[in-house]
């Protein structure tokens, strides 16, 4: 039985008009990315300028002496697309690292979307596992992050990645190491005063050296004795003076090592 021409355009418009929704769609969520600018490339605008120098003097000084690029990125939305595959994407769109040696470090912040993610190259899984890169999401980053202080949580995780590939790279950085995000500390108590007097007190009673107490008393409230393990005097710092540079694109690929989350 011949189907007539208007049944043929019936049958023919449903299947016309769903391919152009999903390569509308498909347009959509495989957006051109950006030219990098780069090692930092601040396309959401909220790095303040200073901290922008920081970063840049910290990824120029690495990538001079280790030829590591450690490439930040922030982009104001990823038009819906999965953040871990974004940045994935991304760091291979870019080619960060030579080819072949593949080391780098991509620190990604999608900021409408409230993720970030530190992407590794091939060729340093090894001295940056997941675990390690977590942990200085969890540290330096994200605390940062949530206050929507980007500049000072992209600087600490900056440093904090620069670090580790210059020591095993066995060079060293000229700077401060970063600074994890500042911890609240307990107000003022009257609290040991009122137990020096008592104890000073008894020890008239019975005779004995209220000294030790002193003693015992400054362990128990002196709070500030022991530090993070990394200087407190900011998280900047001095570099050598170099610039960010636009090396360390040369084809480098990721396997999807590293962490990310949302702040």
């Amino acid at each position: 039985m011949l189907q007539s021409p208007k049944l043929k355009y019936l049958i023919l418009l449903p299947a016309l008009l769903l391919l152009f929704l999903v390569t509308i769609f498909s347009a959509r969520a495989e957006r051109p990315f950006p030219k990098p600018k780069g090692l930092v490339n601040d396309f959401a605008n909220v790095i303040p300028p200073a901290y922008k120098q920081k970063i840049a003097a910290v990824t120029g000084a690495l990538l001079q002496k280790t030829g590591v690029p450690v490439v930040v990125v922030t982009m104001p939305d990823i038009g819906g697309a999965e953040y871990n595959d974004y940045a994935n994407r991304l760091y291979k769109a870019w080619g960060i690292g030579k080819k072949g040696e593949d080391k780098g470090v991509l620190i990604f912040v999608a900021v409408k979307e409230r993720k970030m993610r530190i992407e590794t190259g091939y060729g340093v899984e090894g001295i940056l596992p997941d675990g390690l890169v977590g942990e200085i999401r969890d540290r330096y980053m994200t605390p940062y992050l949530k206050q929507n202080k980007f500049g000072e949580g992209l600087l600490a995780g900056t440093t904090a990645v620069a670090q580790v590939i210059a020591k095993a790279s066995g060079i060293e950085l000229t700077g401060q190491m970063p600074q994890k995000a500042a911890q609240k500390r307990a107000g003022f108590s009257f609290f040991p005063i009122i137990v020096l007097i008592i104890v000073m007190l008894m020890s008239k009673k019975i005779g004995g050296s209220w000294f030790f107490f002193l003693a015992l008393l400054f362990g128990l409230g002196g709070g500030g004795g022991r530090g993070s393990g990394y200087s407190s005097g900011g998280s900047g710092g001095s570099f050598g003076g170099f610039g960010g540079g636009f090396g360390g694109f040369g084809g480098g690929m990721s396997g999807g090592g590293g962490a990310g989350g949302g702040f």
